[in-house]
């Protein structure tokens, strides 16, 4: 079932409670002593930089997919996003530097996260906050910076718990088969440990039939997801020889594609996987460009929610992208009520693998 360790970093005693649940998600990956130690000590940085910078924030640890999708299996990753309403970070570039500090710190912190994690991502406005993601594997999983050229997309996401509980009812997953690249996203019904039995079961489903279209994934979904309390469910699956976007939803799963400049929504049908099933199911089948990006939502985020406008985030980590989504999205006035997910899937820039 989708673990997510949460915690909301507003003193110095809750660096420590990062620390040590950055170890159980290592352990839970299964990671060795070294690699465990690496993860240890970017998530130490991450949330004292909360700290130091932001006056606070929050720090989500889980273990995920790769965002880089190979032909041979690939382990997981565990995760760590440390996000803020802080001031931000006018020098992005020179905050990546070693020795470079705001404060009377040395100053090593982010280019050591940097170094240490297979993937590091980094996104700051000033006035309205920063995002950092930082994922690290097992010893024998090779950097995407050491590999060959990778198939041209990307995944992530980010998984907030509602009430920051030990799980959350949403899940994603994010699988390959040759040329098909499925993207999956579901709600269980409600939240708590049934919602995340039910979500865990789709994500499981997708992962053991990654061939299978969007509609037909929903259909096997529904019969393996009998004995749940049911989801919500969305299923895109690019097809990267035909550059085309296929697309099927049952439930309150949200879904935006940016076209060039403007967004597309993609409809999904009413209904719960495991418990009803629409007679029909449609399926979108729309092109896909080098330009484009798919966001997939939970209804965590509010109704009126507006998709990011800074054109930097399509190049961007793909878990950056839906945590700043997610972030920006949120507000004081209009309190979380349930758990919040955002899967992300977009084209990998030509300069990266």
């Amino acid at each position: 079932m989708p673990r997510v360790r949460y915690v909301p970093v507003q003193d110095s005693t809750r660096v420590r409670d990062v620390r040590v649940a950055a170890e159980s998600a290592a352990a839970s990956a299964g990671l060795d002593e070294r690699r465990t130690a690496a993860v240890s000590l970017v998530a130490t940085e991450l949330a004292t930089n909360l700290l130091k910078h932001a006056q606070g924030g929050e720090v989500l640890i889980e273990v995920v997919d790769p965002p880089l999708l190979r032909e041979s299996p690939a382990s997981r990753s565990v995760q760590i996003a440390a996000i803020d309403h802080g001031p931000g970070i006018a020098d992005v570039a020179g905050a990546l530097r070693d020795g470079f500090s705001t404060t009377a710190s040395l100053g090593a912190g982010l280019g050591t996260c940097r170094r240490l994690a297979d993937d590091f991502g980094l996104h700051s406005v000033p006035g309205r906050g920063t995002v950092a993601v930082a994922r690290i594997a097992d010893a024998d999983t090779p950097r995407a910076a050491d590999t060959p050229a990778g198939p041209g997309v990307r995944a992530g996401g980010v998984n907030v718990p509602y009430a920051a509980a030990d799980q959350s009812g949403d899940d994603w997953a994010w699988v390959r088969s040759g040329d098909l690249f499925t993207l999956m996203l579901a709600d269980g019904l409600g939240h708590g440990a049934a919602a995340a039995r039910a979500s865990s079961a789709a994500a499981d489903g997708v992962r053991r039939r990654p061939h299978l279209p969007p509609a037909e994934a929903l259909r096997r979904l529904h019969e393996a997801l009998g004995g749940t309390r049911g989801a919500a469910v969305a299923v895109a699956q690019l097809d990267l020889r035909a550059g085309r976007l296929r697309f099927a939803g049952i439930g309150n799963v949200g879904a935006r594609l940016r076209e060039g400049d403007r967004w597309r929504a993609l409809l999904s049908r009413p209904g719960i996987v495991g418990v009803h099933r629409p007679g029909t199911l449609r399926e979108d089948d729309v092109p896909w460009s080098d330009e484009s990006l798919l966001i997939l939502h939970t209804d965590g985020l509010p109704s009126r929610w507006s998709p990011p406008s800074d054109g930097m985030l399509t190049a961007a980590d793909p878990a950056v992208t839906a945590a700043v989504t997610i972030r920006d999205a949120g507000s004081s006035a209009r309190p979380v009520r349930d758990d919040t997910a955002v899967a992300v899937m977009t084209s990998t820039p030509p300069d990266r693998p």
